[in-house]
């Protein structure tokens, strides 16, 4: 028990396998706790390793393990797959998390206060609720079609498919009056929902210095600001911009060999709620440079000459996660270019 460097654990709900290695390699035990056990066990053991893979409920026990005095290496999933002998059980993937912590070149993910865990709830409940909204208005819009009661696109326009249903001499049965109303009354309520939830991150990014600070980017608001901060690592973690785009899936994917560099489509591998907001924002920075065609940024100026606007998007998002991590580590504001 002592000799052990490393423990491995397969989290689940309620049983956890526990994988132990010393120093050489050599297993020491191997254990299958009930989660009421787990936090003692380990209590029991002198301060060393404890590695998990990086999913549900990994950065509570991390936090709960941290405070043992033990050091928590949480490793991604797909890093942890390669390690797996043969059968695929909770024994294996607990032996597997073990040797994969002890890569020297291995990544780790970092371990999530409580506060970063809870902007990431807020973000996600308000992403929960905006699909909600568009499938309920999608919702509305097919069945009326059916009844030959049809509006422009936009969610500004469903006044008038309202007008349309409460209008008395419009012709539509009694049965499909009263289904319109309801899923009316239920867009409204998510209006309202995600209304409230708006204020709150406007509140939030208002108060945090980092997050104003992020929004002197143009593209980037209170929403993707606050995203940042509670999906992304520490940006000291990355050593330059181009690290913390590649992990966001914003470079192209690599496929060379024989010293023949071969680049194809972005990677898209990494957080992919941070990669569509910032190619979302991107794409409103690139609508109003088209539209206004003044105090263009003149890279932007010249990607538009040459490249479709999507794409011109795409390498926009690239530059603003590389601004992204050049003010957080430096702890500056941007300053916009403009055309000499």
């Amino acid at each position: 028990m002592e000799e052990v460097s490393v423990i491995g654990i397969d989290l689940a709900k309620r049983s956890f396998q526990v994988h132990g290695a010393r120093a050489d390699g050599s297993v020491a035990y191997r254990r299958k706790l009930s989660r009421g056990k787990l936090v003692g066990f380990l209590a029991s053991q002198p301060p060393c390793t404890v590695a998990m893979e990086a999913c549900a409920s990994a950065h509570y026990w991390g936090r709960e393990i941290m405070a043992l005095g033990h050091e928590v290496r949480l490793v991604p999933p797909i890093y942890v797959k390669p390690f797996v002998k043969r059968h695929k059980n909770d024994a294996a993937d607990a032996e597997a998390i073990t040797e994969a912590a002890e890569r020297p070149t291995m990544h780790f993910v970092a371990v999530k206060t409580e506060a970063r865990q809870a902007r990431g709830m807020l973000f996600r409940t308000r992403d929960l609720l905006v699909r909600q909204r568009t499938q309920t208005i999608n919702a509305l819009r097919g069945h009326l079609a059916e009844y030959g009661v049809v509006a422009p696109q936009g969610r500004s326009r469903i006044g008038q498919l309202a007008g349309v249903i409460e209008d008395g001499d419009s012709g539509l049965p009694a049965a499909v009056v009263d289904l319109g109303r309801l899923l009316l009354g239920r867009i409204d309520e998510l209006d309202e929902k995600i209304d409230g939830l708006d204020r709150e991150l406007r509140t939030s990014a208002r108060e945090c210095e980092e997050a104003a600070r992020l929004m002197t980017i143009p593209g980037i608001g209170p929403v993707t600001a606050l995203a940042i901060q509670a999906f992304a690592p520490p940006m000291e973690s990355f050593r330059r911009g181009r690290d913390f785009s590649a992990w966001l899936g914003l470079v192209p994917r690599q496929h060379t060999t024989g010293g023949k560099p071969r680049l194809g489509r972005i990677s898209k591998m990494g957080q992919r709620d941070l990669r569509r907001l910032l190619v979302t924002g991107a794409m409103t920075v690139v609508r109003h440079a088209i539209r206004y065609d003044r105090d263009t940024d003149p890279w932007l100026a010249g990607m538009l000459a040459r490249k479709p606007k999507k794409v011109v998007a795409v390498a926009l998002a690239n530059r603003m996660a590389r601004r992204v991590w050049a003010l957080t580590t430096r702890q500056e504001t941007y300053r916009v270019r403009t055309a000499a």
